[in-house]
């Protein structure tokens, strides 16, 4: 007589054809904050920051939402992360090389690329005080520039905050007129663009020039220029008012803007 552990030994009893046959179990990747972080700004840069939530990117990973909490303490704090990350991503040029009116410029433009590749993410920096070490790394090489080109000190540390205000409110205005026009690929979002400001340049040309006459008479540059554009015009004019505050003579400083002036 066969013994039954002995046979059993030969290997498993196959699943028989009616029945559903197991699925393979994969292992799976080990949580950690950093792939936390990948996954949440993966969902923003398809579907925006209102696409995050904890369940979500637990779903994502494939564990549940009090994994998580291991690694951040709110869906607050995880966002910020994800803003840590992508300043991480902005180019901090030389100042020392470039001058601090350049360097402003080029980085004005390296963060406001940055935000715009990562769709609503500028929002994340609005009511935030910068603390992490890229950030702080730039404004410091962007402050020391500006005070050796020969900036007024409270003029260089408020425009360092009026600075990153406007880069950031300019990039999430973008993504906002981006949501507007809708459109599958950027090329029909860019022409759904064209045909809405198309539309506007229609409106301001039938206001009554007897009422707006100097509107309608300047049409053309009102119109003009794309966003990128405007943009650079923004950035190249609040250089220039940085640049205004400089003295011409060592013993000058301008004084300090009054509340009443702002």
């Amino acid at each position: 007589m066969t013994n039954p552990e002995a046979a059993g030994a030969a290997g498993p009893i196959p699943v028989p054809p009616w029945r559903p046959q197991p699925r393979e179990i994969r292992a799976r990747t080990p949580i950690s904050l950093e792939r936390i972080v990948d996954v949440a700004l993966a969902i923003i840069d398809v579907e925006g920051t209102d696409g995050v939530t904890m369940r979500r990117v637990a779903s994502e990973l494939g564990t549940g939402p009090a994994s998580l909490y291991a690694y951040v303490d709110s869906r607050e704090e995880l966002l910020q992360r994800v803003h840590e990350r992508v300043i991480a991503e902005v180019a901090f040029p030389d100042f020392a090389d470039l001058g601090w009116e350049e360097g402003v410029r080029q980085f004005a433009l390296s963060c406001h690329e940055v935000y715009r590749r990562h769709a609503d993410i500028a929002l994340l920096s609005f009511a935030d005080i910068p603390t992490t070490e890229p950030s702080l790394a730039g404004a410091e090489a962007m402050l020391a520039a500006m005070l050796q080109g020969g900036v007024p000190v409270h003029v260089a540390a408020w425009a360092l905050d009026r600075l990153s205000l406007y880069i950031a409110a300019d990039a999430y205005e973008g993504w906002i007129m981006q949501q507007r026009f809708g459109g599958s690929t950027p090329e029909e979002s860019e022409e759904l663009g064209r045909a809405y400001f198309d539309q506007v340049g229609e409106f301001f040309a039938s206001l009554p020039r007897d009422r707006f006459p100097t509107m309608t008479s300047h049409l053309t540059e009102m119109m003009e220029g794309d966003g990128e554009e405007r943009f650079l015009f923004g950035i190249d004019m609040f250089i220039a008012g940085i640049a205004s505050q400089v003295p011409s003579q060592p013993h000058q400083r301008p004084g300090r803007p009054s509340r009443s002036a702002r």
